[in-house]
């Protein structure tokens, strides 16, 4: 008897553990249960589209905050390439058509002062995309004056695609250009970065990113668009693998947050961007930008917090060729950070 009492308390033992570990693995699978499980409320599509930045566009779709919206976007050249495209297609090339962007989106109560938050729960890949050296354009203009054209067929589970015999490159789609309407009327062309935003071409902005946007005129008017399959910090070509995207976000209107140009964070860090025509001067703004939100959010003094900028702080050239602009951001680590 004592025999089968000690066996029969090993076996409880057993199964106790066997339904904590259950139970531990589900509430680890609700909790890492994937975004695109959202509720849809709108969804926008490549007949949603424009190509400039003004408030005088009407806005396509108007939403409460919170609104979650799917939106697929076309791909830079705006139907210009295709899978049988030749190198041939580049001579043609019209740039007036350049970033379909698929908006823009009103967001209710949202007032100039206040910020717009925008989380980008799911990006996938269209069927296709491009990679282009154009004459003229790219950070090496002057030096590699050459034309280049190579087509990708992409997909939704595509996860890497095959640069050439001996390169392989893993994917990480994201869109180029997000931005809020600017304080005026003039339709301004979509190339460079500015304050709200636009073609940042920064490939941290990606699946899972929280992006912040000042609002510049009533209701925001959000926009997004020019999908990228890949890209480097720098985008010193001028191209990445330019492709359509679907693209699941929420956006939230905050009316207790204030910044001058957009910002972001991922789990791992909080991030700023500075715009300006030379790297130095967006250099300078971004960690500017850095040492106030420091101050703001953290409760820094203005020593620490740009002595923690020193520190911690990571400054990274996102884009170089879209002129008269360029882009840098300054990335903090939220390990150091309560």
């Amino acid at each position: 008897m004592k025999n089968l009492s000690t066996l029969l308390g090993i076996f409880a033992i057993i199964f106790v553990t066997a339904c904590i570990e259950k139970n531990s693995s589900k509430e680890t699978e609700e909790i890492t249960a994937p975004k695109d499980s959202l509720v849809i409320d709108h969804t926008l599509t490549t007949e949603n589209t424009h190509n400039k930045f003004s408030s005088s566009i009407a806005p396509v779709l108007k939403v409460e905050s919170g609104a979650v919206i799917e939106a697929f976007t076309e791909e830079a050249s705006d139907g210009q390439f295709n899978l049988n495209s030749t190198i041939g297609a580049l001579d043609s090339l019209d740039f007036e058509p350049i970033h379909p962007l698929t908006g823009p989106v009103f967001v209710e109560d949202a007032k100039p002062g206040d910020v717009l938050k925008v989380t980008l729960h799911k990006i996938e890949l269209g069927g296709w995309g491009w990679n282009a050296i154009l004459p003229g354009f790219g950070f090496l203009a002057d030096t590699i004056d050459t034309k280049y054209l190579k087509l990708y067929e992409l997909g939704a589970e595509r996860e890497e695609v095959q640069f050439n015999d001996d390169i392989s490159i893993k994917l990480n789609p994201f869109p180029g250009v997000m931005g809020v309407a600017p304080d005026t009327s003039e339709l301004l062309n979509t190339i460079p970065p500015r304050a709200n935003g636009g073609n940042m071409d920064d490939p941290n902005m990606t699946e899972g990113t929280i992006m912040y946007f000042p609002v510049f005129v009533e209701g925001g008017l959000f926009s997004i668009g020019d999908g990228h399959a890949v890209q480097g910090l720098g985008e010193v070509c001028g191209t990445a693998i330019e492709c359509p995207l679907r693209i699941v976000y929420e956006i939230e209107l905050l009316k207790d947050k204030s910044i001058p140009e957009p910002q972001y964070e991922t789990n791992d860090y909080y991030a700023t961007t500075g715009f300006a025509t030379t790297i130095d001067e967006a250099a300078k703004k971004a960690t500017l930008y850095m040492v106030n939100y420091l101050k703001s959010e953290q409760g820094l003094s203005t020593e620490e917090a740009y002595a923690l900028c020193s520190l911690q702080g990571d400054l990274q050239i996102a884009e170089v060729v879209d002129l008269p602009n360029m882009l840098v951001t300054m990335h903090m680590p939220k390990s150091v950070l309560n």
